[in-house]
């Protein structure tokens, strides 16, 4: 059996250009790596997903609730894990994914009331673990970068142009939320958090790459 490290991180933390570094860093080391990413938009099994984030479903993340919308998710991730990586998962390959389960812990979690992020993250789990069947990671890297950076560097991705975001991106008390609860969720689940600002600025892409690799040494 392989590893399975996911780097977690809400958008505009610099999910997509970690994800890039790890692989290569580890494969200089020797491991062997493969890579994926969540959700899948290459594939049929993220049509719900994309009906979602499109707001076809709703103008705002509220609009769906949190255990629909877990769903939604949850099967793209598996139809992925049946066609693209089990084998080199199954054959002791390091897996290392840009979102996962853990997306739907930070995201739909947010829009639940404080007190039921418990129940709701036990059932996550025991519905994406258990009941379906894809891999539990190994280690969940969670990118925490303030809101206001976030923002910041979105705009610069899109250029300015608001129109670009969907509606995570462009929904400011959505992304705060969701901060609040991916704090939580990772003491409850023990993932490794990464600062990813200091001073009102973003840190630098380099020494965010170096305190990932090493957390991913830690279990190798």
């Amino acid at each position: 059996m392989g590893k399975l490290i996911v780097i977690e991180g809400l958008d505009g933390s610099g999910k997509s250009t970690q994800l890039e570094l790890l692989p290569e860093a580890l494969k200089q080391k020797g491991y062997e790596t493969v890579s994926v990413s969540f959700p899948d938009y290459n594939s049929d099994s993220s049509a719900l997903v994309k009906m979602y984030l499109a707001g076809q479903f709703g103008s705002k993340p509220g609009d769906v609730n949190a255990y629909a919308s877990s769903v939604f998710y949850a099967v793209d991730r598996y139809a992925s894990f049946k066609t693209n990586w089990s084998n080199a998962y199954n054959n002791g390959k390091i897996v290392v994914s840009g979102r996962y389960t853990t997306s739907n812990a930070v995201h739909q979690a947010s829009k639940l009331p404080r007190e039921q992020w418990e129940s709701f993250l036990n059932w996550l789990y025991d519905f994406e673990y258990n009941k379906i069947g894809i891999p539990k990671p190994d280690l969940v890297i969670f990118l925490d970068m303030p809101t206001d950076v976030s923002q910041k560097l979105l705009s610069g991705r899109y250029k300015g142009d608001e129109d670009k975001k969907d509606i995570h991106e462009r929904d400011v008390e959505y992304l705060e939320n969701c901060r609040k609860s991916a704090l939580f969720t990772a003491e409850y689940s023990g993932w490794k958090i990464i600062p990813c600002a200091k001073d009102g600025d973003a840190r630098s892409i380099e020494d965010i790459a170096a305190d990932i690799l090493a957390e991913a040494l830690k279990i190798l």
